[in-house]
């Protein structure tokens, strides 16, 4: 899987369902909301508490417009 790296991501809260973060990062303007299927496995930010790079679908962080 081709990934991209937010760095100095931290998790705020998960989502009713059960089935996101919400993740706060500078390259943010706002805190978004990052669906657990597309947190890599290696991903240091994967559940509330957690801090440092989130590493998500590249797919996905183009689809958002981080590339």
């Amino acid at each position: 899987m081709n990934t991209y790296t937010v760095e100095n991501a931290e998790a705020l809260m998960e989502s009713s369902s059960g089935k996101a973060l919400l993740v706060a990062a500078p390259d943010f303007d706002d805190p978004q909301w990052i669906p657990h299927s597309q947190i890599h496995e290696d991903s240091e930010v994967y559940k509330v508490g957690t801090d440092g790079n989130l590493l998500v679908n590249n797919w996905f962080a183009e689809k958002k417009g981080w590339v």
